[in-house]
C-alpha cells in the first residue's frame, strides 16, 4: 500500500487508512470469495518470435487462458538466454501464478526453476524440456515420431539407398535431439543409406542450413538422395540450395517440419516432397489449460513421467504430429484452418 506525503502528517489518520484498507480487504476476502475472482496471471516466455509458428504459438495459447478465465503476460527471448533469464525476473515482478517457458537452452534453464519455486511461482516447460530441475510439467509434440515419419518417408523415396544429409536444429536443444534420434532410429535399419553430413544450426538458421547443404553437394559430387531438416525454415534452405543445381531440385528428397507456408507452397511447387505438421493449437491449448488448472490449484496428470535429470522426473503431456504430402495439404492444412487455400496456391 502507497501512503502520501499528506497522509504521513499524522500518523493517527495513517493508521486509520490502513485500518479501513484492511477492512476493505477483508471484505474482499470473505464469504463472497470476490478476491478469489481475480484473473490468474499466467507468463508465456518462448524463446524466439522468429518463426512464423510461434505468432500461431502465442495467439491459441493467450485465447485459451483468456477463455478460462486468466491472463497472459507474454515475452520472447529472441533466441537469447542472458535475454531469456531477464525476461523471467520480470514476469515474476509481475506476480505471475504459473510461468510456461519455452528455454533457449535446456539446461541452463534449470535456474529459472529455481527462481520460480523460490517465489512459489509454478513452472511448465513448452515445447522442449528443462533438465536437472524440479520441472513441475513438461508439454511438447512427440518430436521423435516426426524423425521418424521424416525417415520413413525418404527411405520409401529413395528405396532405401543413397546419402543423406540431416539438418539438426540448436545443439542442446531437446526438440532438434528427439527428431534427431526418431531419424537416425529409423534410417540404421538401412544398410544402403549413409549419412554423410549431420550438421547442427544455431537459431535454427535457414541460411546456415543452405551452407550446409552447398558444403555437402561440393564434397560429394552433388550425389544426396535426401536431406531431412528439423524445421520448416532449414528445409527451405536445402531447396535454395537445391535451387543453385537446378538439376537437383525436386529429384532430392527434402523434409521438414512446423508446415510453415512457404513449406507449403515449396510442397506445391514439387522442390520439397515432405513435411510434418506439429499442430500448434492442441499443443498451445493444452499447455494454457493446464497453467491456468495449476494456478488455481488443481493437480495436473500427465500422460506419462519423464527424467529429465540429476534424479528429477516430471509429468509429461504429449500432443499429435501428422504427415503432410501435396496430396495431404486439403485435408490436414487447409480444412484445419492452419493456411488458407489463397495463402498456400494464391489468387487468379
Amino acid at each position: 500500500m502507497i501512503i502520501s506525503s499528506k497522509t504521513l502528517r499524522s500518523v493517527t489518520f495513517g493508521l486509520t487508512l490502513l485500518a479501513i484498507a484492511m477492512t476493505q480487504g477483508c471484505k474482499k476476502d470473505g464469504a463472497s470469495g470476490a478476491a478469489s475472482s481475480a484473473k490468474p496471471k499466467i507468463g508465456f516466455l518462448l524463446l524466439t518470435f522468429q518463426e512464423e509458428r510461434y505468432a500461431k504459438d502465442r495467439k491459441y495459447f493467450e485465447d485459451k487462458v483468456a477463455a478460462l478465465g486468466g491472463e497472459t503476460i507474454f515475452a520472447s527471448a529472441n533466441n537469447s538466454e542472458q535475454e531469456q533469464l531477464a525476461k523471467v525476473e520480470n514476469l515474476l515482478s509481475q506476480g505471475v501464478k504459473v510461468l510456461v517457458i519455452q528455454p533457449v537452452q535446456s539446461k541452463a534453464a534449470a535456474a529459472f526453476v529455481s527462481l520460480a519455486h523460490k517465489d512459489g511461482v509454478k513452472v511448465v516447460a513448452y515445447d522442449r524440456v528443462i533438465n536437472d530441475a524440479p520441472l513441475d510439467l513438461y508439454v511438447t509434440q512427440d518430436s521423435y515420431s516426426v524423425g521418424v515419419l521424416q525417415a520413413e518417408a525418404a527411405v520409401a523415396f529413395t528405396k532405401g539407398k543413397g546419402n543423406y544429409i540431416i539438418l539438426q536444429g540448436e545443439s542442446g536443444h531437446s526438440v532438434a535431439a528427439e527428431i534427431t534420434r526418431g531419424v537416425m532410429d529409423t534410417l540404421k535399419k538401412y544398410p544402403g543409406i549413409k549419412v554423410v553430413a549431420n550438421q547442427a544450426h544455431a537459431s535454427w538458421s535457414g541460411e546456415a542450413a543452405m551452407k550446409t547443404v552447398e558444403n555437402a553437394l561440393t564434397a560429394n559430387k552433388d550425389k544426396i538422395a535426401a536431406i531431412l531438416a528439423n524445421n520448416s525454415g532449414m528445409a527451405n534452405g536445402a531447396v535454395q540450395a537445391l535451387k543453385e543445381r537446378k538439376t537437383l531440385l525436386g529429384k532430392v528428397f527434402v523434409a521438414g517440419a512446423d508446415a510453415d507456408l512457404t513449406a507449403m507452397k515449396n510442397l506445391v511447387a514439387g522442390a520439397q516432397q515432405f513435411e510434418v505438421l506439429k499442430a500448434i493449437e492442441p499443443l498451445a491449448s493444452k499447455a494454457a489449460e493446464a497453467a491456468v488448472s495449476i494456478a488455481k490449484g488443481e493437480a495436473i496428470i500427465g500422460d506419462s513421467e519423464m527424467d529429465v535429470g540429476a534424479g528429477f522426473k516430471a509429468p509429461i503431456i504429449n500432443t499429435p504430429v501428422y504427415p503432410v504430402t501435396k496430396a495431404d495439404i486439403e485435408e490436414r492444412i487447409i480444412k484445419t484452418g492452419f493456411h488458407t487455400k489463397e495463402a498456400i496456391y494464391g489468387t487468379n
